[in-house]
């Protein structure tokens, strides 16, 4: 008897004992999801005197905001009758600041663009390469349009739309030569700025026989273009194209492309909406020959983008 008395006894207290377990168990789970549903879209961000303070989040977590969740803002946008967009304003011709005090160049126009497709008022933010991202990041804009170009560090961080504006290194000399590739500059001199991106390229795909002159800055190796002291420059298509519009008369050209890095309108990481938004608003001012004519306006150039 006393033996089944045992038995009977260790049963209750294992019973007991799955019993708490089960019930602590429970009980994490939901304190675990509570934590998950706290976090999930980013935790919480809020505005201080006017100034919008985002949290920080774990790595890969996208930032929320202050005012609305992400994937909402071409809502927001729609309802606020407002889109803010981030404009360079030291990066002629994609954007500087007029003599009025004013931006203007291609991105600016392609700002005002937007705002006229979405039928909102433009509020153009004048930035510099250093803070253009970290302006979308902190919500001071909506999205940035600001000569960038995309790279898989960067993705981490944003959202990029497809190419909207044209931006490579190039070889340039007097129009009508014959030089198509790297091998045709044999036996040529060629100008390149010091240390540029077009310094090291050159560099490294040259055939032997060519002459490398190096010049301190962009302005000295076009002007060494210009007297006739090299046969071509390497340089990117902005300074080239800004060379040729104030030098008709020297009948200039490209030759061919060296390396291409197109730019891309940039909108915060989790705001699908306004990108697919803005994928199609670039589409079809490519189809309509909008952005045609903004490349021939400022880059003196016709659009040249890639295909994907």
């Amino acid at each position: 008897m006393s033996n089944f008395k045992s038995k009977r006894d260790r049963h209750f207290a294992l019973s007991r004992f799955w019993k708490q377990g089960l019930m602590l168990a429970a009980a994490s789970l939901l304190v675990m999801l509570g934590n998950v549903a706290c976090s999930t879209g980013s935790i919480t961000s809020q505005s201080v005197a006017g100034e919008a303070t985002v949290a920080q989040t774990a790595p890969g977590s996208e930032v929320v905001p202050s005012g609305g969740a992400l994937g909402a803002t071409l809502d927001q946008i729609l309802a606020s009758g407002k889109v803010r967009i981030a404009v360079p304003q030291d990066s002629p011709p994609f954007g500087a600041m007029g003599t009025d005090g004013q931006p203007q160049g291609y991105d600016v126009e392609v700002a005002k663009m937007v705002a006229e497709a979405l039928e909102v008022e433009p509020e153009l933010v004048p930035v510099t390469s250093k803070n253009r991202i970290p302006f979308l990041q902190s919500n001071k804009v909506d999205m940035v349009i600001s000569s960038l170009g995309a790279t898989p560090e960067r993705a981490k961080s944003i959202y990029f739309s497809i190419p909207y504006a044209p931006f490579y290194s190039g070889v340039y000399s007097a129009a009508g030569s014959a030089i198509a590739e790297y091998a045709d500059l044999a036996g040529k001199t060629v100008g390149v700025t010091n240390g540029s991106l077009e310094d090291l390229e050159l560099t490294k795909r040259v055939p032997a026989g060519v002459e490398i002159k190096r010049f301190e800055d962009n302005s000295t190796t076009a002007a060494a273009l210009l007297a006739g002291q090299v046969d071509a420059i390497a340089t990117g298509n902005t300074i080239a194209n800004a060379v040729m519009k104030d030098n008709p008369g020297k009948n200039l050209g490209r030759n061919f492309v060296m390396r291409n890095s197109p730019c891309y309108i940039g909108v915060r990481r989790g705001d699908l909406d306004l990108l697919q938004w803005v994928d199609v608003f670039v589409a079809n001012k490519r189809l309509s020959g909008d952005l045609e004519a903004l490349s021939q306006e400022w880059f003196n150039e016709p659009l040249e983008l890639p295909t994907f």
